[in-house]
């Protein structure tokens, strides 16, 4: 099990939450960036860096994912994407993206992109707060226990 990273958009204080969890939980993370990041040193920790390019990152995280990896991203489609191939998937406000909810959310975006195009203002989603950080970590760390065997030498 791997957890890729729709690096980005993720919010600093996610990728923080993902290092310090890859480096206690010897679980590979993999950013995926269409720009270089920066990683702490870390055998479980790495980026990749993808042309510039629409959806380039979404396009290489579905290649590399695998069923029962998680993918951290707060894009839909990719959601979808990666649902599709037996991963899951997780944005970093702690929201779950399933095979219940994939449908309806794909609607409710293709609407918003509706509205935008006809020219109606829609707003945007809200700040990150500390209430979606700490939701994310809850849920991540729900994930870790079920999904990830602890490190040799811990109980």
């Amino acid at each position: 099990m791997q957890v890729l990273v729709d690096a980005d958009a993720c919010p600093a204080v996610i990728k923080d939450m993902l290092f310090r969890a890859a480096r206690r939980a010897e679980v590979q993370v993999t950013l995926v960036a269409n720009q270089y990041l920066r990683t702490p040193p870390s055998p479980f920790i790495k980026s990749i860096q993808v042309p510039a390019g629409f959806d380039a990152a979404d396009a290489r995280i579905v290649e590399l994912v695998q069923p029962g990896d998680l993918v951290i991203t707060a894009d839909i489609p990719l959601a979808a994407a990666v649902l599709d191939k037996g991963a899951y998937a997780l944005d970093p406000r702690g929201n779950w993206f399933t095979r219940e909810n994939i449908q309806e959310r794909l609607t409710m975006r293709d609407v918003m992109d509706q509205l935008r195009n006809a020219g109606i203002e829609t707003g945007g989603p809200s700040a990150f707060s500390a209430r979606d950080s700490k939701a994310f970590a809850s849920q991540f760390d729900r994930f870790l226990a079920r999904h990830h065997a602890p490190p040799r030498g811990t109980d």
